[in-house]
């Protein structure tokens, strides 16, 4: 399948354009599906803005591992523009959030931003959670209906502005979401707990698996992943049911749990590095991790039904209709040690990705690819935004943080203006 490369900036760089500005209404043709293609019928993708990092690169970093090289399946933005969908990934070892979605020219964005540790995400076509090292934002879109924010002479339809962050401390937190009260409710894993912003202290704990004896900063059977269902946390994943300090390392590669929230009941105990259960169309879904597989789970007898492969350490799961998004990573040392993962790739002669895939889950064939080759390696959440095309964000390192100031234009009987 043909693909494009395009060699990425070097992870320091800054945007050469200056502040995003605010257009009042949308110009420029939207992107047609079975427009003309670049040679080799490749997927076109556009510049990647990059914020400037919190630390400069060490010295020494060899400059392959400075820039990444991005390339997409043929069908990729096809996909995204004709059904009108972005992706938001997130990396915690390069610290980014990415936004990623077909501009109106045709061409893919791939839109970096800068937050350290990089980790778990909401997202809502008005509203991203983010959870970083010490705090959680929340980023809003400020653009109105029909405007849209110029950069470097392209043209996005969200422009998400961080307006909060409530700091937590590093309690290592994994998958959030948002519950039927407009909570903020995530995994707090280093405490293995779920827990929720408190306006005094780091956080407030709301529940605790029964075999954790007592919450304590030590990770004990990391707690990862949460899945909702009607406006509360339902099912969480574990690797382990270890009640010791840093115990689940020992138990990696089987022993990984689904657990029901509301009846403290372990679902199954047959995964290996479980992280993303999700909910979708009253079908349970988990990631069997340290395998390599998206599964569909039988929520009364805890069989897992294995779905499709993912050529890496599988992480993040978003669903829009009847497809799945899964984030996938390389391995940290080369070689997914200690795990089944290792051995399913070698027989499908196969070599470890860092990516995202789009599986259509009823016959769990992957039908679309982003992948990344170089300084990204590893990613944690994806989520699909539906309904946005062409999303972009402020960094926190960035003018834009102090020169793009936006009002609610009802209030003074005029439309919001941007002052870049």
């Amino acid at each position: 399948m043909a693909d494009k490369k395009r060699s990425g900036p070097s992870k320091g760089e800054t945007p050469a354009a200056g502040a995003a500005k605010l257009a009042r209404t949308r110009s420029g043709p939207a992107a047609k599906k079975g427009a003309a293609a670049p040679a080799g019928d490749a997927e076109p993708i556009a510049a990647s803005p990059q914020a400037a990092p919190s630390a400069p690169a060490p010295e020494a970093q060899p400059a392959d591992q400075q820039q990444t090289n991005i390339s997409t399946s043929r069908g990729f933005v096809d996909f995204l523009a004709t059904n009108r969908l972005s992706i938001a990934l997130t990396s915690y070892q390069t610290g980014q959030l990415m936004l990623i979605g077909p501009l109106l020219d045709g061409r893919l964005s791939v839109f970096q931003r800068n937050f350290v540790r990089a980790m778990g995400l909401w997202a809502t076509p008005q509203r991203l959670y983010l959870a970083a090292i010490a705090q959680i934002w929340r980023l809003e879109n400020v653009l109105g209906p029909g405007q849209l924010a110029n950069q470097q002479s392209l043209h996005y339809e969200r422009l998400y502005v961080p307006r909060m962050a409530q700091t937590t401390g590093d309690v290592d937190a994994h998958e959030l979401a948002i519950d039927g009260q407009d909570r903020l409710i995530f995994v707090n894993t280093k405490y293995s707990c779920l827990a929720t912003l408190d306006m005094v202290h780091s956080f407030k704990p709301l529940w605790k698996p029964r075999f954790i004896s007592k919450l304590a900063p030590e990770d004990r059977c990391h707690l990862n992943g949460l899945a909702m269902k009607d406006g509360a946390p339902k099912y969480v994943t574990a690797v382990s049911r270890c009640d010791v300090v840093d115990g689940w390392r020992e138990r990696r590669h089987e022993g990984g749990i689904l657990i029901d929230v509301e009846t403290d009941r372990v679902v199954t105990e047959d995964l290996s590095m479980p992280h993303s259960p999700r909910l979708n169309a009253g079908t349970l879904w988990v990631l069997d991790s340290g395998r390599g597989y998206l599964c569909r789970v039988d929520a009364k007898s805890g069989k897992a039904e294995q779905v499709a492969f993912c050529p890496g350490f599988a992480r993040g799961l978003s669903f829009w209709r009847g497809y799945a998004l899964v984030g996938t990573s390389l391995p940290r040392d080369g070689a997914f040690k200690g795990l089944e993962l290792e051995a399913n790739v070698k027989a499908r002669d196969g070599e470890p990705r860092c990516g995202a895939y789009i599986i259509d889950t009823r016959q769990g064939d992957i039908l679309h690819w982003i992948r990344f080759d170089g300084a990204v390696r590893e990613l944690f959440d994806a989520s699909f935004i539906p309904g946005v095309r062409a999303p972009m964000c402020v960094g926190l390192g960035n003018p834009e943080m102090r020169t793009l100031i936006t009002f609610d234009g009802q209030a003074s009987g005029s439309t919001a203006e941007a002052v870049a």
